[in-house]
């Protein structure tokens, strides 16, 4: 899998000319299953995609440098985070330390300081990692079903009580759980969902595609209806979403398999060499094209969408990634679009960080999520 193999390797293009393809109670029930909530953890307290030539026509005649100006209601201002550690699927050990990385970087109190009412649930619990083999194709499935149940559960229970999940990981194969939960809430309530997966790695691998049958290499296969039933079923419904809805931005290390499968299940990559060329606030202006008052926004953060040489504490390096202010734009765009309703935060792993530095850093891009800007120009 290319989510387990490459360190070091120069990054491959992957698939930036799919662009060319088609595009995406009362009270006391909320108290009872909030109640409910907190004794599951261990500590208290379909759209179509964007017409993007149409996109870029208005853009070119209004001369804007956004085509998706700030929306002037406020994003929701409760938050909860969610502690998932564990490092079930992934292929090194170290990212069930992440959520408490995240905690000592001060999120909470950063969070805060915004002005918006932040809870921390603490820490999901779930199967210790067993660090066995493969079998049949896939490391740990059992585990991985059950940390994915449990992390469907808890997000949805936040969606329900109309609060913002914050899921800390963790390894990525947690995305299925949370995405899930996202999807089911947008399906109950008829809304629009919209995805943005920020990584390194397209995530699109199945048993058939990856020997090292690691599951954080598939959560997009998985949570698209292509994997094993144990993880697609996760939700109710299968596939639980389509990949019309998905825009992926930072891939830069995809596997030759994995990208053939990506090319026919016709995902959206904004690659690095996309955005190489067009530029981070180019991508992001067609990400985020068409979201609209009825979209639910979910942003699906693996911190290896970074450069290593600012990011080293990932399991999975890939040189070549945003820089600093490229990450920062593509984070203040997400703010800009006033959409985001969930975030998922996954593969920080501190065993490989250096005095905490890619936590502090992660946690500098998701205050960008909530308010921070370096905008200096009026509204």
């Amino acid at each position: 899998s290319s989510k387990d193999a490459h360190a070091g390797e120069r990054p491959t293009s992957g698939a930036h000319r799919l662009l060319l393809g088609g595009e995406l109670g009362d009270d006391i029930e909320k108290a009872e299953a909030f109640d409910s909530a907190l004794r599951r953890f261990d500590a208290p307290g379909i759209e179509d995609r964007p017409a993007k030539h149409l996109v870029a026509a208005a853009d070119s005649q209004n001369g804007t440098a956004r085509s998706h100006p700030r929306d002037n209601r406020p994003m929701n201002r409760q938050l909860s985070i969610i502690g998932a550690p564990t490092d079930i699927g992934a292929g090194a050990r170290g990212a069930s330390m992440g959520p408490e990385a995240m905690r000592v970087a001060n999120i909470v109190p950063i969070l805060k300081g915004h002005g918006l009412e932040v809870v921390d649930r603490g820490n999901l619990v779930g199967p210790a990692n067993p660090w066995l083999p493969p079998v049949d194709g896939y490391r740990h499935l059992a585990e991985v079903a059950q940390w994915n149940r449990t992390v469907h559960e808890a997000v949805y229970l936040e969606l329900k009580l109309g609060r913002l999940p914050i899921l800390l990981g963790g390894d990525h194969c947690l995305g299925i759980g949370s995405i899930s939960a996202v999807a089911r809430h947008c399906r109950e309530n008829n809304k629009k969902l919209r995805v943005l997966w920020l990584d390194a790695h397209a995530d699109f691998n199945t048993s058939l595609l990856t020997p090292s049958g690691n599951v954080h290499g598939m959560p997009v296969a998985c949570l698209c209806g292509l994997g094993p039933k144990e993880l697609i079923e996760i939700g109710g419904t299968v596939p639980a979403i389509s990949p019309k809805v998905v825009r992926q931005i930072g891939i830069r290390s995809v596997d030759a398999g994995e990208k053939r499968f990506v090319h026919e299940q016709d995902l959206e990559v904004f690659d690095m060499r996309y955005i190489d060329e067009m530029g981070m606030r180019h991508a992001m202006e067609l990400a985020l094209a068409t979201l609209d008052a009825n979209t639910h926004l979910h942003v699906s953060f693996d911190v290896d969408f970074l450069d290593p040489e600012i990011a080293p504490g990932v399991g999975t390096t890939v040189p070549g990634g945003p820089t600093y202010r490229e990450a920062q734009l593509c984070m203040e765009m997400i703010a800009d679009s006033g959409r985001l309703a969930s975030l998922d935060v996954m593969e920080l792993n501190p065993a490989l960080d250096v005095r905490n530095k890619t936590a502090e850093l992660a946690v500098d891009l998701i205050e960008s999520l909530f308010g921070k800007s370096t905008l200096m120009r009026r509204q």
